[in-house]
């Protein structure tokens, strides 16, 4: 039985470097649980995060603390923006 329940929910792109090793495990797990990895690292995280106590205080304490992740702005369908890199076809032109 797989140690983390993944749930779907809203979803932000973020921007974040992973260690090789850990991008290995990230993409095992989600095999294991047939799920995509970036479901595995949301559920990872939100593990983590509910188990340590201290971390629990500190946002109590700390509601406003400053954010330094990176959000990737997501791409408008009503513009014809498109996600991803462009097709062979299109980036040989």
């Amino acid at each position: 039985m797989p140690l983390l329940d993944i749930k779907e929910t809203k979803k932000l792109t973020v921007i974040c470097s992973l260690e090789e090793s850990t991008a290995i495990q990230v993409d095992q797990y989600a095999a294991f649980v047939q799920r995509p990895p970036d479901e595995v690292v949301n559920s990872a995280l939100q593990y983590a995060f509910g188990k340590d106590s201290e971390f629990q205080k500190y946002r109590t304490t700390n509601p406003k603390a400053p954010s330094a992740l990176r959000v990737k702005k997501a791409a408008s369908v009503s513009t014809g923006a498109r996600r991803g890199p462009k097709p062979a076809s299109v980036a040989a032109n």
